[in-house]
């Protein structure tokens, strides 16, 4: 189980990477967005991954850790309201500068019409 769970935080932080990278700007919400669901993950496991155990004490011999959990929930509304507000850039920008490109400039091989 662990394997697995490293193995998904780790393709979804490479892929956030990957596309933080792009000069687009919507490639770029999604790889922030992508990126901080990587964060989240691995915050959440930083409280141990245990089956079968409860989230309040006194009803187990072993209990969930709640302060990951609760990490994890304020990324969750602090991702929510930066990728809000990094939408609303992209749509302005895109409105001032007239494309999406991150710099606001169209390469020169896009201008010719080669691809």
């Amino acid at each position: 189980m662990e394997l697995l769970y490293a193995s998904c935080v780790g393709v979804l932080v490479f892929c956030g990477v990957f596309l933080i990278l792009r000069s687009r700007t919507f490639p770029v919400v999604l790889g922030l967005t992508m990126l901080s669901y990587g964060v989240n993950l691995f915050l959440f496991s930083s409280g141990r991954l245990s089956l079968n155990s409860a989230a309040v004490l006194g009803y187990s011999e072993v209990y969930a850790d709640p302060l990951p959990q609760a990490f994890v929930l304020t990324a969750i509304v602090i991702g929510f309201a930066m990728t809000a507000f990094v939408v609303i850039l992209a749509i302005r920008g895109r409105a001032d500068l007239g494309n999406d490109h991150v710099n606001g400039q169209v390469p020169e091989n896009k201008k010719k019409g080669k691809v």
